[in-house]
């Protein structure tokens, strides 16, 4: 991190979490972020479900919510991006304060409520998009809609041509009842559903399946078996916790919302490593959740996951750590003697079991 970028995310931490998030994109989006643009090398180009990607670090969704910075995140050394949550209508989400930092912990704890300005703003800005770069969308529902499973679908069949994979979000904590879509029966008509407005696109895109981290072992084998059945091409694992444990901050663990960032690594990892289990490797993984350094993506990636993706750490290190993780990434490989990110999945997954 350089002077400049450290005094701009001190600037932003003395404020509200959420202008300050607000305030990063809009310096992001007018090129006062140094930006790297793509990093790549024999040993970090991945193949994860039929993308391309040049490294398999990630951006996860929730940063950019309505896909406004799609062109400087395109420069920004993730091998991938996923925007998002989109859903059919806009919607204000839940009442602020929502978003919170807990520096002791570097972990956030947000209940946004999917907050977006709905899926026509966003393919309005998708069409925009940078055409040498791996963008994908989260789909969401309305709160307030009469066919939540219908809606994932909506999005889908409107923002497909603009995409290159389209993520289910069945996993936020900050919408009631939507994790009740993770269930077994549910979540298969959901993703039935999607498959069928996927399979309807003028070019068929990959779905991956986004989990939550406090799902029981039972319903880890669920989500595996509706997996195979449903041909969903990855799965997320994880999205936000609802748990507290261990955390330092004062007064977080009586706050409402999903909890990321470092608080999440061990939890996320050990739950992408029985799910690796579970589906034997033939479901490709993702691994997201309190990544904040070359070690921690390289221990994903070892416990099974294909790719990794990243977002409350740059709250704490700044878009700087973007190359610095994937080019720390490249000499982990290296000094292993794997020669590309594929040789290393899952050889350290029996260590998180």
């Amino acid at each position: 991190m350089n002077l400049l970028e450290r005094i701009g995310l001190t600037a932003l931490h003395r404020i509200d979490p959420e202008t300050g998030h607000g305030l990063a994109l809009k310096a992001l989006c007018k090129g006062l972020v140094p930006l790297p643009g793509q990093i790549t090398s024999p040993r970090l180009r991945t193949e994860l479900a039929g993308l391309h990607l040049p490294n398999p670090v990630g951006l996860a969704a929730g940063f950019d919510k309505n896909a406004e910075a799609l062109a400087p995140l395109a420069r920004a050394g993730f091998g991938f991006i996923e925007v998002g949550a989109i859903t059919p209508k806009p919607q204000p989400g839940n009442p602020k304060p929502r978003l919170f930092r807990l520096t002791e912990d570097r972990g956030v704890i947000n209940r946004f409520g999917f907050n977006n300005d709905g899926m026509e703003a966003a393919r309005d800005r998708l069409a925009r998009r940078p055409r040498d770069a791996v963008i994908g969308l989260n789909l969401g529902a309305n709160k307030d809609s009469a066919d939540r499973m219908g809606d994932f679908a909506r999005v889908l069949q409107y923002c497909g041509t603009y995409l290159d994979f389209a993520t289910v979000n069945v996993s936020s904590p900050n919408t009631e009842k939507l994790r009740d879509l993770q269930g077994k029966v549910a979540l298969m008509q959901l993703l039935l559903g999607v498959m069928a407005a996927r399979d309807e696109l003028r070019r068929p895109l990959p779905v991956f399946l986004k989990i939550a981290p406090d799902l029981s072992e039972a319903e880890l084998a669920d989500v595996a078996e509706v997996a195979a059945v449903t041909g969903v091409d990855a799965i997320i694992a994880t999205n936000t916790t609802l748990r507290r444990d261990g955390l330092k901050t004062k007064g977080a663990t009586g706050m409402q919302g999903g909890l990321s960032g470092a608080p999440l690594f061990e939890m996320s990892t050990r739950v992408l490593a029985r799910l690796s289990a579970l589906t034997e490797g033939k479901v490709p993984l993702i691994g997201v959740g309190g990544v904040s350094s070359a070690e921690e993506a390289y221990a994903k990636i070892c416990a099974g996951a294909s790719a990794v993706q990243l977002y409350s750490a740059l709250v704490y290190h700044g878009m700087s750590l973007v190359p610095g993780i994937v080019r720390g990434l490249d000499r982990l490989l290296e000094r292993d003697g794997f020669e590309t990110v594929a040789q290393a999945v899952g050889c350290q997954r029996e260590e998180w079991l």
